[in-house]
Formats: C-alpha cells, sequence, structure tokens
C-alpha cells in the first residue's frame, strides 16, 4: 500500500478557534439549519426491542428545555452536572444540555456501586444529577450521602427527592443560545478506571473534541463517508466511549446506533448484520466475546473497526481480519490524552503487536529516567508534548485532574506529558509496548515486564487470561508470580492443577528468556477488570502484598 503517514503528520495543523463549545458544535450548528435538522442523529432499540429515532432536531429540543430548566435552577458556569444513565439518547441530550450552559458534564456509569459513585459525586461536587432507572434502587443512599446534590431530575421513576424529568421538559422552552464557551474553558470532568490506584476526575476542555477528530477519522478509515452508520458497545462514561463513540460522529451530523442493553457475543454480531453497520468501535473484550460466539460466516457492511482501551492480542487481531474481513486499527490514548498514536489501514501500514505510529498533530517521544529522549530501539517511558511539531498547542491534553495541581505537575516533565507506559520505537516510527512504569518490577537482576509474560501464556490453549505481577519475598527481593484463568474444560478437572502449572511454566521458559519464567502459578476464576476491560493489576499486587506481610508475621509469631 501506499504509505501516506509521513506527509499526512507533516503537513498536519490545529485549527482550534478561541471560541468553541461541544453542545454547538455537535448539535445545535445542525439543529438550527433547516436542511440538517430533520436528518437521524439516533436510532435507538429500547430493552424490549422497541425502535426510537431521533432527528437532530428533537434531539436538540429536548436538549434545550433541559438547558433552560437548568438555568432556571441556578447551574451556572463551571458547575458540575452528573449523567447517570444508560446508553439512550435522553443521556446524549442531558449531556449536551449541561454542556451548553457552560457548566461542566460528569458522565457516570450505572454499573457502579454506592460508594463509588458517592466517591464520584462528592469529589466533583455535583450539583445536578440526571438520572434513569437503571439507577433508581442505589439513589436514595447516594443522595443522602453525596451532600453535594441539589437537584436529582428522574427519567422512568420518581420519589420524593426527584424532579420529573417529563415535568422539566414541559416548562422549558425549545429555544435556547449555547453560552460563549472558549475553547479552554473546562467542559468534561471524565474519572479514570482506576488501574493503578484509586479513580482519579480528569479534566478536559472543550478543545478536546478538536484533539480527537485526527484518531477517530484515521482509525474509521476516513470518516465520514456515504452511507456510514455507527455503533458502538463501549460506555459513554470512559474517554473512548464518550469521545470516540458519541461526541466525534455527532461532531460530523451523522447517525449512531444505540440500545439500552449493550449487546455482546452472538447478539452484538446479530446486530452488526441487522443494522448494517460501518464503522464501530471496540474493546478487546467486546471482539474476545464475538470470537466466542462466532460459528460460521455472517453477512455485514463493516468497513472499519477501531480498538482502544487495551492492547489487543495477536490472535484476536487475526480473527477479525478473517472473519469480520476489516484488519482492526488500534488506538491508544489515556483519559489524561486520548487518541493519541494508532494505526490507519487507509493511510499507512499497520504492524502486528505494535502500537501503531503517531496520530496527526500529537508530538511524541520516549524519555529515559533522567527525562533525556532515548534512542530508537531503546525502552522509554511515552511522552506527548503540550504542542505539535509546528508549535501550536495539543488541543487533546487534559486540563488538571480535578482539585489536585500538585498531581497534575508531577505528571510533567517540561512540556512532556508522561503517560507512565513504557515502550520502545523501532526505525519507521512504530511504537511497541513494554508495561506500565510502575507494573515493571525487578526479579533477581532483571526488570520483568508482565505484558511479554501474560501475552506468553494466553497462548496456551488452556489459558483465558493471565496477569503477572512481582511476589515479595522478603530480603531476596521479588519473584514472578502469574494469576491465570484457565478455559471451562482444563477447570473440570482439579488433579491437573499441578501438571498444568508445570506445564505452563514450561510453555513459558521455551517462548521467553529464563528469567521470565513464573516461579509461582495460581490459578483463579476472575481477575480484577475495570468497566472498561483494563486489567487492574494493583489490586493483585497489594493482595500478594498482604499475603507476604501475613506470612512474615505467623513465622516471626
Amino acid at each position: 500500500m501506499n504509505d501516506q503517514h509521513s506527509f499526512l503528520y507533516s503537513t498536519y495543523h490545529w485549527l482550534v478557534p478561541t471560541q468553541f463549545n461541544i453542545a454547538q458544535a455537535c448539535l445545535q450548528r445542525w439543529a438550527d439549519n433547516p436542511m440538517q435538522r430533520r436528518r437521524l442523529a439516533i436510532r435507538h432499540e429500547d430493552a424490549f426491542g422497541g425502535l426510537r429515532e431521533w432527528s437532530y432536531g428533537m434531539l436538540s429540543d429536548v436538549s434545550n428545555r433541559l438547558a433552560n430548566g437548568f438555568v432556571k435552577m441556578g447551574v451556572q458556569k463551571g458547575d458540575r452536572g452528573a449523567v447517570l444513565m444508560q446508553h439512550r439518547p435522553e443521556a446524549g441530550a442531558a449531556s449536551m444540555a449541561i454542556l451548553a450552559v457552560g457548566a461542566i458534564v460528569v458522565p457516570l456509569s450505572p454499573q457502579l456501586g454506592i460508594d463509588s459513585l458517592v466517591q464520584r459525586l462528592r469529589d466533583a461536587g455535583v450539583r445536578t444529577l440526571c438520572a434513569d432507572a437503571s439507577a433508581a434502587p442505589e439513589l436514595p443512599q447516594v443522595m443522602s450521602e453525596s451532600r453535594t446534590i441539589e437537584q436529582l431530575i428522574g427519567l422512568d421513576f420518581e420519589n420524593d427527592d426527584t424532579l420529573s424529568w417529563r415535568t422539566l421538559l414541559a416548562r422549558g422552552s425549545t429555544e435556547f443560545t449555547p453560552a460563549p464557551t472558549r475553547a479552554d474553558d473546562p467542559a468534561i470532568l471524565l474519572y479514570t478506571a482506576g488501574t493503578t490506584g484509586a479513580p482519579k476526575g480528569v479534566l478536559h476542555a472543550h478543545r478536546v473534541l478538536i484533539g480527537i477528530l485526527p484518531a477517530f477519522v484515521a482509525a474509521q478509515n476516513w470518516y465520514p463517508q456515504e452511507q456510514d452508520l455507527f455503533w458502538s458497545p463501549v460506555e459513554w462514561t470512559s474517554a473512548p466511549g464518550l469521545l470516540h463513540g458519541l461526541l466525534a460522529p455527532l461532531y460530523f451530523g451523522r447517525e449512531i446506533v444505540t440500545t439500552q442493553i449493550s449487546p455482546s457475543g452472538a447478539q452484538a454480531l446479530e446486530l452488526l448484520a441487522r443494522y448494517r453497520i460501518t464503522n464501530t468501535l471496540f474493546l478487546p473484550a467486546d471482539l474476545a466475546l464475538m470470537q466466542e460466539a462466532a460459528s460460521g460466516s455472517f453477512q455485514h457492511a463493516l468497513r472499519a473497526v477501531m480498538v482502544a482501551g487495551d492492547t489487543l492480542p495477536a490472535n484476536l487481531s487475526v480473527w477479525t481480519e478473517q472473519s469480520l474481513g476489516v484488519p482492526p486499527n488500534e488506538v491508544y490514548g489515556l483519559t489524561e490524552a486520548p487518541g493519541i498514536l494508532g494505526n490507519s489501514i487507509e493511510k499507512w501500514p499497520s504492524r502486528a503487536g505494535s502500537m501503531g505510529r503517531a496520530m496527526p498533530g500529537h508530538r511524541l517521544c520516549l524519555l529515559d529516567s533522567k527525562g533525556r529522549e532515548s534512542r530508537r530501539g531503546a525502552v522509554g517511558q511515552l511522552a506527548v508534548n503540550t504542542a505539535d511539531t509546528h508549535g501550536f498547542p495539543d488541543p487533546c491534553l487534559f486540563l488538571s485532574y480535578w482539585g489536585n495541581e500538585a498531581l497534575t505537575a508531577a505528571r510533567y516533565s517540561d512540556d512532556w506529558f508522561l503517560t507512565g507506559d513504557m515502550a520502545s520505537q523501532d526505525e519507521d516510527g512504530y511504537y511497541w509496548f513494554i508495561g506500565r512504569s510502575d507494573d515493571v518490577f525487578r526479579a533477581g537482576n532483571y526488570r520483568i515486564s508482565p505484558i511479554d509474560i501474560e501475552n506468553c501464556l494466553k497462548q496456551h490453549a488452556a489459558v483465558v487470561h493471565a496477569a503477572v505481577v512481582p511476589k515479595p519475598e522478603g530480603t531476596r527481593g521479588c519473584a514472578i508470580k502469574a494469576f491465570v484463568i484457565l478455559e471451562a474444560e482444563a477447570r473440570t478437572d482439579p488433579n491437573r492443577a499441578e501438571a498444568l502449572q508445570h506445564e505452563l511454566k514450561q510453555h513459558v521458559r521455551q517462548r521467553l528468556a529464563t528469567w521470565q519464567m513464573p516461579n509461582e502459578i495460581e490459578f483463579v476464576d476472575r481477575l480484577p477488570f475495570t468497566p472498561d476491560g483494563q486489567l487492574r493489576r494493583h489490586v493483585l499486587r497489594a493482595r500478594e502484598q498482604q499475603r507476604s506481610m501475613l506470612a512474615a508475621a505467623k513465622r516471626n509469631s
């Protein structure tokens, strides 16, 4: 293929206006145009299979009624409004309304437990909460413990603390002019999944939408094209889900499909075929469930599969290309810096196992432990500059960690934001993931990357998933400990456990270096994952540290 990366990267310039509002860019500019107002924005399938079609005009009318209601409640620029709903058009309308009044939207998942919800609501100081019935049972306790919430707007449920969604809409006018926000004004407060500790609030400006567009367009194989129809099961509470899965398609004025109950496996395959979906965004876990459920071929219209959230295993990449007929475009990013590198099979070749190349507009490098740029081929910490190669500010970078300027400053080395991920770069500019800087550990005289060992273990037919962490061994340092989930057939024979542990150790030893072989393997039924499918290794590290302390105390008693 014709490799166009060098040209695209060198000629790309950011064009960020001084004034910019996400609600205006994604909704109002289409609804205010008589030629575009009737265009479908969201085709929504409810839990019973019923279909509702929301035009840009309808979405705008609901959003404007809500925005007028928020203003009457006293919601002001900079206030925080949370949206606690399932995938549905009303969630999009509520988010747009919050952004339109100049407030900060805080998207929250109904799957969060009471403690997690309260922690986020209190940390953000949320004043207004829009929720649907999926979260209703927990809300009385959440409201009593959150303290800062002044108004709960309930959709499909009512109680003594609730203002009815229908009542609020009935009171509001469909005319509303979005607040004249600056591109640098705060707009979105996303909470990290907590893969390396307690969840942190990541504050983004309105300009972040412009910042993610190069990655979205590239990974969607030059979206939009005529007849493009987008669907993704990724929750709108994560950076990929909200920015790539909702806002980017609406920015281009195109149609998306949503479902109240997110389909997976065979149901996801059926949905792709039924709606003739052309463009999608998946997490690796979504593809794994589809691979597990697939049997034979099926009809579909896919032309682009974007993958985010975690590294895509090689076998899933091959299956996607062979079974879905589309090579996947992996995109790497963090909540703090979404969509900064990846692949686009339309414009440059991908390399199996790599993270891809820097997306146009983002200046990346690898830094050593002293903050110096690493040479090609060497391992360093991936960093993104606050400006592109032409000196223009990179709009995708976050503003700050909510209420924690010290932590914000700690993530920078001069003008470089430190991602915390270790990688190497080859001569052609492709990056290769090594592991989290806080996941890499020493065992003996060697630095151990969990990723290499986990990927090797997952190549064994009996292994579904694996996680590798250090096991403290007192003055001897750390050993390599692997937690492994076995496939169903292997789990049915408990007498084979010891032999299988030995077999897996030899499997690693034959494929990797001797010093990368796990010292201990523990079979488990589940591993700690975030809702986005990311492995929370810090939970396993803490477990091993606690076990080590208890064992030491028992020996000394």
